[in-house]
């Protein structure tokens, strides 16, 4: 039996019979699993490799952060740098010693 019939039987079930607090959660455990596969199907996980597809999009994501990372530390390394090299080119020409390198 699949999803579809367990699902027809249960509301048919709930509809001739009324429906007690069971079987109102079996009809919504088996919507709510009909409907996380058919979502998955029309986004393209419906399949067998779909486990394989998702852990290569979570490492490509990882890679993505690391790089976006390391690039920001660099950036940062940059900036630090040249404001260093500016004060200390302000403190050089402040303290009159350009007519040292003369």
């Amino acid at each position: 039996m699949n999803s579809n019939d367990m699902l027809a039987g249960l509301l048919a079930q709930a509809a001739s019979e009324g429906s007690d607090l069971v079987t109102l959660r079996a009809v919504v455990e088996e919507a709510s699993e009909l409907g996380a596969k058919r979502m998955l199907a029309r986004i393209g996980l419906g399949d067998a490799t779909a486990p394989q597809d998702v852990s290569e999009l979570r490492e490509l994501l990882q890679a993505w952060r690391d790089a976006k990372s390391s690039a920001r530390r660099t950036v940062l390394s940059w900036v630090m740098r040249g404001a260093l090299a500016l004060l200390l080119l302000g403190l050089t020409v402040r303290l009159g010693a350009t007519e040292l390198l003369r």
